[in-house]
């Protein structure tokens, strides 16, 4: 089974690092130097950087909370700029898979459905009705983030938490939720939310969702 392990971000440095935010428990061996991951080319640019579909890993070091990665084949910045959006990924034996793990290729395009809807619809015989669909997974230091498209096509944000996400199904084809007021509010809060999350992807920070009150809680596991 093939898992996610990072996505690249932006370049950094003049000798062809760059920096990349995880979907890994263990970064210091799934990108070890000498490590060979699957690139999943964002643009046909990319591709031609790994001809057989690969990168070997030649530098790993952490800057800060974020780690940076170089590859054999990646000698400078222009050529490192080309494989933003990039995503690395390795082959993983099931039996070293963390049962209470989900990866964000499991989560993308299920269906988002609050938990008071979902009762109400199951009372009434009827399919629940969506607000929204999984856009991706943030892998944050302090908390993992669901990205949402909302109904209303705006975006927003769910913390990880078993709290808040109370069912992933993917045979129903759905994430169940129970987010606290406000959370979902986002003409109110969208461009604050977004910013934080944005700053807490590049510095490695925890995401600031003021407001809403977090529980502590060890994040992106199987609620």
């Amino acid at each position: 089974m093939k898992v996610q392990v990072a996505r690249i971000g932006k370049p950094h440095g003049i000798r062809g690092e760059v920096t990349v935010q995880l979907f890994t428990d263990d970064p210091q061996g799934r990108c070890a130097p000498g490590a060979v991951l699957q690139l999943e080319a964002a643009t046909e640019q990319a591709a031609r950087l790994a001809p057989t579909g690969t990168l070997e890993i030649s530098s790993a070091r952490w800057n800060k909370s974020v780690m940076v990665l170089g590859f054999t084949s990646v000698k400078d910045r222009n050529a490192a700029e080309l494989l933003r959006e990039s995503r690395l990924w390795a082959e993983s034996e099931d039996d070293d898979q963390d049962d209470d793990a989900w990866y964000e290729h499991e989560l993308l395009g299920l269906d988002v459905v609050l938990a008071a809807e979902l009762e109400r619809a199951e009372a009434e015989g009827r399919e629940p009705a969506a607000v929204g669909r999984v856009t991706g997974l943030r892998t944050l230091p302090a908390q993992d983030l669901l990205e949402l498209e909302l109904a209303d096509g705006q975006e927003g944000m769910v913390p990880f938490v078993e709290q808040i996400v109370l069912e992933v199904d993917p045979d129903a084809a759905r994430v169940v939720i129970d987010p606290p007021p406000g959370l979902l509010d986002l003409e109110a809060s969208q461009g604050t939310e977004g910013e934080a999350a944005e700053r807490a992807a590049e510095t490695g920070e925890p995401a600031d969702l003021s407001g809403v009150e977090l529980p502590g809680q060890t994040q992106g596991q199987r609620p």
